[in-house]
């Protein structure tokens, strides 16, 4: 077993460098007018349909910017540690439905049997989630204080 003094300094650690990961993914879509989602979502092998639709010329708009925002907004809240037991399981949907556009299961990618990135992301964010993980060095700690002296 790991002693709390090195396991929560760690879990934040690695909390808010996952965040970074997702913001800084979403902040260089923002900052790109240039970019869209529409050619990964049309590659899509897996439920082509359902991919397609969400870039669909009415849809892709919405698409992209839940995309742009969704990013950004998960890896703030990783990063600061605030709303984590909300963010991180929006994240784990998120990284689902980047796993499922190019899979040719079980190969997700040229590189992957059945687990590739996308799967660790989201086991480590369901991890965030079931264990508080924005109670370390995070500011849902700060407010499940602020909660209590109330």
């Amino acid at each position: 077993m790991i002693p709390s003094s090195i396991s929560k300094p760690l879990l934040a650690i690695l909390r808010i460098a996952l965040g970074w990961m997702f913001f800084y993914a979403g902040v260089v879509k923002l900052m790109d007018p240039a970019w869209s989602a529409a050619g990964y979502l049309q590659g899509a092998k897996t439920f082509p349909a359902l991919f397609h639709w969400f870039a669909s010329p009415s849809v892709l708009p919405v698409t992209n910017l839940l995309n742009e925002w969704g990013l950004t907004l998960i890896g703030l809240s990783l990063m600061l540690g605030a709303l984590v037991r909300f963010s991180a399981p929006l994240g784990a949907l998120m990284m689902a439905l980047y796993y499922l556009v190019p899979l040719e299961f079980p190969h997700p990618n040229a590189n992957a049997f059945i687990v590739d990135q996308h799967i660790i992301y989201i086991v480590l964010l369901l991890f965030f989630a079931a264990s508080s993980a924005g109670r370390f060095w995070g500011l849902d700690a700060w407010h499940r204080r602020a909660g209590q002296a109330s």
